[in-house]
């Protein structure tokens, strides 16, 4: 588990968040890495745009590397592939992926920090093909 102020969080609530073994395995490696005084594993970030570069770098890679798989499968490209991702769509995947995991609700907003179930709505994509093998 994770314990999170409330001034690190987007909802301004301080709360406790499970964390996957995966999870854990890789904030114990960014342990080994030197860390800013605060101890936050983005803590050498001014703010929240700083971030914004490396995100455009790892677009740009992405975008790259899936031209050159087209080339190689002598596809044509699509010219808007990654063009509107943003690292905020991340956090709609990881909310859908809870969902999938089998968590409820409340236990999916526990973890997002999400106050309302119509805001948690908006996080969620659901899969009709999914939803219809549940169906049978």
């Amino acid at each position: 588990m994770i314990q999170l102020p409330a001034d690190a969080t987007k909802n301004g609530d301080a709360r406790t968040v499970a964390l996957s073994s995966e999870a854990v395995t890789v904030l114990k490696g960014l342990m080994t890495q030197p860390l800013h005084i605060s101890g936050r594993v983005f803590g050498t970030w001014k703010d929240a745009s700083s971030f914004s570069k490396p995100w455009q770098r790892l677009v740009r890679r992405a975008r790259r590397l899936y031209a050159e798989d087209c080339k190689r499968k002598a596809v044509k490209p699509n010219s808007r592939m990654l063009a509107d991702l943003r690292f905020h769509d991340r956090r709609h995947d990881a909310t859908t992926k809870l969902f999938e995991a089998g968590l409820n609700p409340f236990e999916v907003a526990s973890m997002t920090g999400h106050k309302s179930m119509q805001m948690l709505k908006r996080y969620v994509t659901v899969d009709a093909s999914k939803l219809a093998q549940k169906l049978g």
